[in-house]
């Protein structure tokens, strides 16, 4: 007989499935469409609880029922409860997903069809847990399916998963030394009456468990051994069904769409060109002038004009300006993907090694190649430019006069813009009395005043909210776009004329120079891509500003009298290594267009559950249907083959069957002993002529095939009554 285990050991097994079960309904919150998560996770409590009480299903199973349709009734039918009406509603909710389903215009599911999919599947796996944990005490496989579960989402998504991975190792710990130590106790036939009253034996488990974490917590951890898969599998997302998939290195790092910014992104360190500079300056790209309230857009098409004998046209600053004439060579590692040229500040003229077509957008300061008509992506090209510096004094003498056309187009918001975002600004520059220090009061706002950089968690606006409104009063935690995005809008709001840049930050000296003299040589990956600030000042131009926490400007500034202040040298780059190590780690770099592949590479999680729902299903009712399924498949082998081993395999499936039904063999019982009580059970003497074959082949080799012809038939018809 197996001992029965006490109600609290299966309370306490059940607890742990429960809690791993939420392991799996957390994520959900964060990386699916769900606004109820509480009301999903009380259902699984309710759930759960009636299952451990191993309450008759004709019981549970209407319990559970009017619990899902109390949910459903309180979220979606307005209605009173079994009122004409109510019924109404229900069954129109019920043609229309019906109809959805067969035309297979799955996004047309309504949001009630998916929660009785989403609680359907939650009232199932409280079947499932209870079965595996109580009854078999099988519980390996869920707990590994756990892990990967969560470890393929803190990988592949934005969820942490750091302290879920902590609580499943030590949830699933716990419920498999119980399990595997009541199994010992039916194995050995150990009686010991202390077990179930004393909870003494469960203090060594726990206690090897805890020991166990602190000691994964405490250990030294190896850095990731492989690059991270995420940026690729998005750029290869990207670019799918184009004439370039899978090639865009580049895309993972920096992408044409910022229409939808926001939401969280991983750094991918892919080289993506080297380039031989004398210093750090910012690689410019393109910009944009159209704010919307949750992205960037170009006002109008970019119209490209040909440039004579490989020189640029494109001015973002005046004459006036002091500059420094340079040249650099980009080198693009891989397949080069980037259909813009990469410039700096100042740049007068490309030269190629193909007699290329330079055509310039003087409007968004984009710069393309072609070469008889069609687009050229160049591996290499050499740059000559004039770097700017820009004297701060002149810069706070200019007018606030600036042309009516530039005015009207970079001080352009948009109407949904809260009042508060332009009312802040105005508090941050009330002491400011000219253009150049309005914008560093806003610039430097963000460190003054506890906003954080980071990466991961950060939000998406809603589709009633606005991307700057939130980042300023409600996340304050964000990257480059959000930074940058901010300070263009307050900017705009004070009738400041700003523009937001799009390109890349200077990378990494990879080789440095043998003296003062000679070129250092800069890697720059897909985690360098970056958004900056331009504002413009009447007669200088178009002059950089870099708002993003831990990021210095790499644009020059200077003095053309003594009377500096304290606060005028902030612009200078770190002179020093240790310098620049002070900054944030991940703000080496980072993607600014990241966040819009983020947004294009989405997985419909609702397809997700519907398909899960499914696959459960279909392999809940195989498993329960399996001991039919293998004595339909045993009877064919003992029919087409019979040879002793079919033979000895078809009677241990009869014993699983049995013991499966409630009558399993005792430990201290023999065969025959065993084979009397079933057939004094079911009234024949079956199970003893199959146990007298049984022994004749196990222990003497002795197979009477005509004998076995007529056991195979009595075999099927006793487990068909067994079954039945």
């Amino acid at each position: 007989m197996k001992m029965k285990i006490p109600l609290l050991y299966t309370s306490i097994l059940y607890i742990c499935a429960f809690v791993l079960f939420l392991e799996w309904l957390y994520p959900v919150n964060v990386i699916g469409d769900v606004n109820n998560l509480t009301v999903f996770i009380l259902f699984t409590i309710f759930c759960f609880f009636i299952s451990m009480l191993q309450i008759e299903w004709y019981i549970s199973m209407p319990l559970k029922g009017f619990g899902l349709l109390f949910i459903i009734n309180s979220l979606f039918l307005t209605h009173l409860l079994f009122s004409k009406l109510w019924f109404d509603q229900l069954f129109m909710e019920i043609s229309f997903n019906i109809n959805v389903l067969f035309s297979q215009q799955w996004y047309e599911l309504t949001p009630l069809f998916r929660s009785v999919l989403f609680l359907l599947l939650i009232w199932l796996m409280s079947y499932l847990l209870h079965y595996w944990f109580i009854v078999m005490k099988r519980i390996f496989l869920f707990v590994l399916l756990t892990i990967i579960y969560i470890t393929v989402l803190d990988t592949f998504t934005i969820y942490e998963a750091d302290a879920a991975i902590v609580r499943t190792f030590i949830v699933s710990f716990v419920a498999l030394g119980m399990t595997n130590f009541f199994k010992e106790i039916d194995r050995e036939a150990i009686r010991f009456s202390w077990l179930k009253k004393s909870p003494i034996w469960v203090v060594p488990l726990i206690t090897i468990v805890l020991f166990s974490t602190l000691i994964g917590f405490a250990a030294p951890k190896f850095d990731p051994q492989w690059p991270d898969p995420v940026p690729f599998l998005k750029s290869t997302a990207e670019n799918a069904g184009s004439s370039d998939a899978g090639s865009g290195v580049s895309k993972v790092g920096y992408g044409g769409n910022d229409s939808r910014l926001g939401g969280s992104f991983v750094q991918d360190y892919t080289p993506v060109f080297q380039a031989a500079a004398k210093d750090d300056h910012y690689w410019r790209v393109e910009t944009k002038d159209v704010y919307t309230g949750k992205g960037w857009e170009k006002s109008q098409d970019p119209q490209y004009e040909l440039q004579q004998n490989n020189a640029i046209s494109l001015e973002t600053f005046a004459d006036s300006v002091e500059t420094e004439k340079f040249t650099t060579t980009l080198d693009f590692q891989g397949n080069n993907n980037m259909e813009k040229l990469i410039y700096p500040y100042g740049i007068s003229g490309v030269e190629t090694t193909q007699n290329v077509g330079l055509m310039l957008d003087s409007q968004f300061g984009e710069i393309r190649t072609e070469l008889e008509g069609s687009s050229l992506r160049l591996n290499n090209y050499t740059i000559t430019y004039e770097r700017p510096s820009f004297a701060i004094d002149e810069l706070r003498k200019v007018s606030d006069e600036d042309p009516a056309s530039l005015n009207e187009r970079y001080t352009q918001l948009p109407d949904s813009l809260p009042e508060r975002v332009g009312e802040l600004a105005a508090e941050v520059t009330a002491e400011d009395d000219n253009r150049y220090d309005k914008a560093r009061s806003l610039e430097s706002y963000f460190s003054r005043n506890g906003f954080v950089y980071q990466i991961s968690d950060v939000p998406v606006p809603n589709e009633n909210q606005d991307y700057v409104d939130q980042f300023l009063f409600d996340s304050k935690a964000g990257y480059c776009d959000n930074y940058s995005t901010s300070m263009i809008v307050m900017l705009r709001s004070l009738d400041i004329p700003a523009r937001w840049v799009k390109g890349f930050t200077s990378g990494e000296i990879v080789e440095e120079g043998e003296n003062q003299n000679s070129y250092d040589i800069y890697e720059v990956t897909n985690s360098n891509a970056h958004s900056w600030v331009e504002v413009y000042f009447p007669d200088k131009g178009w002059v950089p500003f870099e708002p993003t926490q831990g990021f210095p400007n790499m644009a020059e500034f200077h003095f053309n009298s003594d009377s500096t202040s304290e606060n005028d040298d902030e612009y200078e780059a770190p002179e020093t290594e240790s310098e620049q190590e002070q900054l944030p780690e991940e703000n080496e770099s980072e993607t600014s267009s990241s966040t819009s592949n983020t947004s294009n590479f989405e997985v419909n999680w609702w397809y997700v559950l519907i398909g899960l729902t499914v696959i459960l299903l279909f392999t809940f009712i195989i498993y329960l249907t399996r001991f039919r399924w293998k004595t339909v498949y045993l009877n064919m082998k003992i029919k087409n083959k019979g040879d002793a081993k079919t033979y000895q395999n078809a009677y241990h499936h009869l014993l699983n069957v049995l013991a499966h039904n409630g009558f399993p063999k005792d430990a201290d019982q023999t065969l025959r002993e065993y084979s009397k009580r079933i057939d004094s059970l079911y009234g024949s003497n079956t199970m003893k002529r199959l146990t007298s074959h049984y022994e004749r082949i196990l222990y003497k080799n002795e197979l009477d095939t005509e004998e076995a012809v007529n056991l195979r038939q009595l075999w099927k018809n006793l487990i068909k009554r067994i079954m039945a």
